[in-house]
C-alpha cells in the first residue's frame, strides 16, 4: 500500500523532490504540493502534472480535505518556518521529514542511523553538506578508528542557492557540524561552506578531513570508505570520490587547528563530488539533488515499515 505524502514549499527542492516521488513506482504516492506564493513555477508545474497545488503554507494544507489521506509530509521551506511548522504537523499525527536545517527532531543519514529512527514522529536531514561528508566520518569511525577532529568544506554554485538555501546559512554551519560529532562520532566537528560564483556553474564540491588519533589500520579504512561511497550512491547516483582518500601519518608531526589541540595520527583527506539526477534542476545543482534523494529513501523507508506494520 502506497503511503500518500504532501510536500511544503514549492522552491527548487520542494519541486525536484515532487519530480523524484512522481518518478518512481515506490511506496510513496503524491497527494500535494503546498506553497504560499499563488503564482511559483512548482505550483503551475503541479498543477501540469495533477498534482493538488495548495497556496496558503502549513494551515492551508492542514485545512484541506486533502490531509486527511496524507501519512508523510515533507518540510522543504526553512529553519524557521519549520518551527512553526512542526508543532502544527505531529499535533495531527503526520509523519514529518525535515529538510531544513531546524533540528527538532533527529539527525538522519539513511546510510548510517535511519533504521534507528523510522518511528521518531519528525527526523531531521541536517543539510546538504552533511548528507555528503558525513558518511565518510561515520566510515572511518565505524572500523573502530577514534576520531579526534573532523572538519568539512562544501562548495556549491551560487547559482543553485535559492532564497531558502541562503535563510539557512547560519543554521547550516551549526547543523552539519553537530552530525559530524553525533553520527560521524567525531569528538570535535566543523563545517564551512563557500558559494561559488563562478560561470559556468560549478558541480558540488566536498573536502572533508578526518584526524584520527593514533595508529589505524590503513587497508580497513580505505575498504571501509569505498564502501561507504557505493552505498550512498546507491540513492543518490551522482555521488562520488573524485580520488582515493588520502592518508598523512602525522604520528611524530601533529596536526595543529587554529582553537584545537595538536593531534597526533593520522590525517585523512577525502575529496567528494556529487553530480545532480537533472529531475528538475540542472547536474550542478547536486547539492539539492542529495537533500530530495536521502529524504526521498527516508520517506520510503518510513512508508515500508507502515505497510509491514498493517
Amino acid at each position: 500500500m502506497k503511503q500518500r505524502v504532501a510536500i511544503l514549499g514549492s522552491g527548487n527542492i520542494g519541486t525536484d523532490l515532487m519530480m523524484k516521488v512522481l518518478r518512481r513506482d515506490g511506496a510513496l504516492e503524491m497527494g500535494a504540493l503546498v506553497g504560499i506564493d499563488p503564482t511559483s513555477e512548482g505550483l503551475a508545474r503541479a498543477r501540469r502534472l495533477g498534482v493538488e497545488a495548495i497556496v496558503g503554507g502549513a494551515q492551508a494544507l492542514l485545512d484541506s480535505p486533502t490531509c486527511r489521506d496524507i501519512g508523510i509530509v515533507f518540510d522543504a521551506t526553512s529553519a524557521k518556518a519549520h518551527h512553526a511548522h512542526a508543532p502544527l504537523l505531529t499535533a495531527r499525527g503526520l509523519r514529518v521529514v525535515d529538510l531544513t536545517p531546524a533540528a527538532i527532531g533527529p539527525a538522519v543519514v539513511p546510510v548510517a542511523n535511519l533504521e534507528q529512527h523510522l518511528d521518531a514522529p519528525n527526523v531531521n536531514m541536517i543539510t546538504c553538506g552533511g548528507q555528503a561528508t558525513v558518511p565518510m566520518v561515520w566510515a572511518v569511525r565505524r572500523t573502530g578508528a577514534t576520531v579526534g577532529y573532523a572538519e568539512i568544506v562544501s562548495s556549491i554554485a551560487s547559482r543553485s542557492a535559492g532564497p531558502g538555501t541562503r535563510a539557512n546559512i547560519d543554521e547550516f554551519t551549526v547543523t552539519t557540524a553537530r552530525a559530524l560529532e553525533t553520527i560521524g562520532g567525531a569528538a570535535r566537528g566543523k563545517a564551512i561552506i563557500v558559494l561559488n560564483p563562478a560561470e559556468p556553474p560549478i558541480l558540488m564540491r566536498n573536502t572533508v578531513y578526518v584526524l584520527v588519533e593514533g595508529d589505524a589500520d590503513i587497508d580497513a579504512l580505505r575498504a571501509s570508505i569505498r564502501e561507504m561511497e557505493a552505498a550512498v550512491a546507491a540513492y543518490v547516483p551522482g555521488y562520488r570520490l573524485v580520488r582515493d582518500p588520502i592518508f598523512e601519518d602525522r604520528r611524530d608531526d601533529p596536526v595543529r587547528v587554529p582553537g584545537e589541540p595538536p593531534r597526533r595520527g593520522w590525517k585523512i583527506t577525502c575529496l567528494l563530488e556529487v553530480r545532480g539526477a537533472g529531475h528538475y534542476l540542472p547536474a550542478y545543482a547536486g547539492n539539492l539533488d542529495i537533500m530530495t534523494a536521502a529524504a526521498l529513501r527516508v520517506g520510503e523507508r518510513m512508508a515500508e515499515r507502515v505497510s509491514a506494520a498493517v
